[in-house]
């Protein structure tokens, strides 16, 4: 039995699976693999490398590569096969894409826009001196999202409302509107893409990471923090949408 491998264009596979830059290991890696798709550096009915030499091309530990190869996988761009000639293949037919919300350009202006307003945001939180009722809203916002499970609407309706209370409290209702306006925006393009039960784990993490960094008056932690929060949900955005 013969099967097609991920070995042409040298060039272009070492660098989209070349190591993840940041600390946002599971969603980087999804974004690699969708990449290496889109762009037919894995084509349809190719093996990708083993688990073991992907893992490590990437610098990530085997289960994050399992977790993100699931997650492609539910959404329909590699199946996994078993026995002797077994492992992980791009489907033969890839999902036809949904329209896309927005093109690439608009994506990337969204993109910044929320990192200098959220960046922005959080930083002035964490720099003011919080009423015993602010502390009180933030703290409910971040229970209030940690509890919910991957229904999606829900979900995103909470984790919108913690953003949005930490733009609150830093005390600019002007901020607070832009942030709205912008998380708007951004949620239009989250609801095309599927959700992702391991980055719900890893954006709660991080949500109180930014939290406690915010009540402890950290702001250069807080604006880190946030930094590394927004770049996680980018590189989802754009692996699923980028290139449509």
């Amino acid at each position: 039995m013969s099967q097609r491998t991920v070995t042409e264009h040298k060039g272009v596979t070492e660098a989209l699976f070349r190591p993840v830059r940041t600390r946002n290991a599971f969603e980087e890696t999804v974004e690699r693999l969708l990449q290496a798709i889109r762009l037919g550096v894995a084509a349809p009915g190719e093996k990708l490398p083993a688990e073991r030499d992907l893992a490590a091309r990437l610098g990530v530990s085997r289960v994050t590569l399992r977790d993100a190869i699931r997650a492609v996988a539910d959404a329909g761009y590699v199946e996994s096969r078993r026995g002797r000639y077994g492992g992980t293949f791009v489907a033969e037919s890839l999902p036809s894409p949904a329209p896309s919300p927005a093109p690439a350009g608009d994506l990337e202006d969204v993109l910044t826009l929320r990192h200098v307003l959220e960046c922005g945001a959080v930083e002035a939180a964490a720099a003011r001196a919080l009423t015993p009722a602010d502390r009180q809203h933030l703290t409910a916002a971040l229970l209030d999202v940690s509890g919910v499970d991957t229904e999606q609407a829900e979900y995103r309706r909470r984790d919108s409302r913690l953003h949005l209370a930490i733009a609150e409290v830093a005390g600019s209702p002007s901020l607070t509107t832009a942030v709205a306006d912008v998380r708007t925006r951004v949620n239009e393009l989250l609801d095309a893409i599927p959700l992702l039960a391991a980055n719900i784990e890893h954006s709660n993490t991080q949500h109180r990471t930014i939290v406690n960094a915010i009540l402890a008056g950290d702001a250069p932690a807080a604006r880190q923090a946030m930094a590394e929060h927004l770049e996680g949900t980018a590189a989802l955005l754009r692996g699923f949408l980028a290139g449509r």
